[in-house]
């Protein structure tokens, strides 16, 4: 394997970048006497946007059991703790896959 400058100054530019963006947030919510009511609502929405964009591949793209297993965690989730969400749909997973074989 040679060394390719090029590999390495696009991976430090990446790093750059990403560490920009990151810092760059943090130093403009610092240096704010008070945040405006859109920008916490924006903040508020993160949670939800990551969330969707980890289940939607999974829900989409995988099997009938991740499918399954997604609508009970959000049924049982509605309901109870986040553990018990997780232990639901991790029993529907495993119960479907023993059964049908996958």
């Amino acid at each position: 394997m040679e060394f390719d400058l090029q590999m390495v100054l696009v991976i430090l530019a990446s790093a750059v970048a990403t560490y920009a963006t990151r810092i760059g947030g943090y130093v403009l919510i610092t240096t704010m006497k008070r945040i405006p009511p859109r920008m916490e609502a924006a903040l508020n929405a993160v949670p939800a946007a990551v969330l969707t964009t980890i289940v939607a591949p999974a829900f989409f793209d995988g099997g009938w059991d991740a499918k399954l297993a997604l609508v009970v965690a959000l049924i049982v989730g509605l309901k109870v703790s986040h553990t018990w969400m997780l232990v639901a749909a991790w029993l529907i997973v495993m119960a479907w896959r023993r059964t049908i074989g996958f």
